[in-house]
């Protein structure tokens, strides 16, 4: 669905839209609600009396005449409402506006009482934003279906921060959607310089070449085995005045993986294409950052590669030679990310930031453990972790803070080199992070999207369809903003 989103000064009663959105809250008429009603001589009230209305969240009756459609929403109990309830009924309301006749909708500025109509505006619109997302490039006939939201009493440079917020969430939808013959290791490079170029930032693109030379001995290897050459990338994003330090964030950037000679099994092989989600992330969060333009400087890597079965490939019993000079003993070919990101993160840690995020589908451990809808917080840096965690509470993406117990860096003890690049099947996520952590010289956040980073039901992203979510965005985001 194509959207626009803008905001009024006039109430909801006093709008011409022929369809209009009001809440329910406990059963009962909202303040926006009653002076609507009043205006149409209480049937809103007589109607949700006889109608059957349970009062749970995302329910909603239609009160419709032949010009007019009243949408009565329901948030519920009276008390105890999140911005988030906010965030997912513009979601909501985005599968509800297909269902109207009426173009235009005007929307009653949601619990704008209780959080402020700044806050509110912004979680609504962007709910609506990221609700209304649709891939259909490679669809023949693509729907065209087109509604304007209003919202009454709305803040508008909310809105227009949620514009912009969502935008850099639909460029790494649309990344992570596309087919992996299309969206090589070559190809994300390119618009990665066309995010640069529109965008202002800096940027540096190495080749095979380069990564040899700077000695990414882990990422060149796993890269080897496609005929689509690798693409080490880097973004720069300066504030107008100059910072003292810098903030790191770094993706996985597997565009599509195989497993190697570890080779997966069809069905888990169907959504490799997503294996980027990470890198996809962070060029989504450069994006917005670009244009919210905080006040500190950022730099985003990502080391992207196909992860293929060739004469060139790699093998289990290899030894490689990290960034940093650690070696690694590959026992198993599929747990490819986490070598791609050795190097990328020691050669972020190398510029020394003050903080480094790193983002990556990096494990099915993680998925069994927090399921589809939650990604895993690994770090051994409490300040910086209870900061990110709550940078994505404010942000509506869930994340759990897993344990970085010490003594499991046992299980990735190597008898021929440093470290191996797996440990036991158990607590197999927790010795990732541990690998990950012996490559980052910094303060250090590692997140773990595997599971909501690319979903296959619409029921587990509750801000918008199935697909790529571009989960990380937004928390990165806010995160940023924080930090300044």
């Amino acid at each position: 669905m194509v959207i626009r989103v803008k905001t009024t000064r006039r109430k909801v009663f006093e709008h011409e839209a022929p369809a209009r959105v009001v809440a329910v809250l406990g059963g009962q008429l909202s303040e926006e609600g009653r002076w609507l009603d009043a205006h149409m001589d209480g049937v809103l009230a007589r109607f949700l009396k006889k109608s059957k209305f349970s009062g749970k969240f995302g329910e909603y009756a239609v009160y419709a005449t032949d010009e007019l459609q009243i949408v009565l929403f329901s948030f519920g109990k009276r008390r105890g409402h999140t911005l988030e309830q906010v965030r997912q009924a513009g979601v909501k309301l985005i599968e509800i506006a297909a269902r109207l006749p009426s173009r235009d909708i005007a929307l009653e500025n949601f619990l704008a009482d209780r959080f402020g109509k700044k806050e509110t505006s912004y979680s609504l619109a962007e709910g609506l934003l990221l609700g209304a997302y649709s891939f259909d490039k490679y669809k023949s006939r693509a729907e065209s279906k087109r509604r304007n939201f209003v919202i009454a009493q709305g803040f508008g440079p909310a809105v227009d921060k949620a514009r912009t917020v969502a935008e850099g969430v639909y460029f790494a939808r649309d990344l992570v959607n596309e087919p992996p013959n299309v969206l090589t290791p070559v190809e994300l490079a390119r618009r990665a310089e066309a995010l640069a170029a529109e965008a202002g930032l800096e940027i540096n693109v190495f080749g095979p070449d380069k990564i040899a030379e700077l000695g990414m001995g882990a990422y060149l290897a796993v890269a080897r085995g496609s005929d689509n050459e690798p693409r080490f990338i880097e973004l720069v994003y300066r504030p107008e005045e100059a910072a003292s330090g810098h903030l790191a964030l770094v993706g996985k950037g597997l565009t599509f993986d195989t497993g190697g000679y570890s080779l997966k099994p069809t069905n888990s092989m169907t959504t490799m294409k997503g294996d980027m989600s990470g890198a996809a992330a962070v060029l989504g969060a450069m994006k917005v950052i670009a244009a919210l333009k905080p006040p500190v400087e950022v730099r985003a890597y990502v080391a992207a590669a196909e992860n293929m079965i060739s004469g060139r490939a790699y093998r289990v019993d290899d030894v490689l030679t990290a960034y940093n000079g650690k070696t690694i003993e590959v026992l198993n070919t599929d747990a490819e990310g986490r070598l791609t990101l050795a190097d990328a993160l020691a050669y972020a840690s190398a510029q020394k930031p003050v903080a480094l995020v790193e983002l990556s589908t990096l494990t099915g451990s993680c998925v069994v453990a927090l399921g589809r809808m939650v990604a895993g917080l690994f770090s051994e840096e409490e300040t910086l972790a209870r900061g990110v965690a709550r940078a994505a509470e404010e942000a509506g993406e869930k994340v759990w803070q897993m344990p970085m117990e010490p003594a499991y860096r046992r299980h990735l003890q190597s008898k021929v080199a440093d470290l191996k690049n797996v440990g036991s099947r158990e607590g197999g996520a927790i010795q990732a992070a541990l690998f990950l952590a012996e490559f980052a010289d910094a303060p250090f956040v590692h997140l773990d999207i595997a599971g909501p980073a690319f979903v296959e039901n619409a029921e587990d992203n509750p801000h918008g369809p199935a697909g790529g979510t571009g989960f990380g965005v937004r928390t990165l985001v806010r995160w940023i903003e924080r930090q300044s």
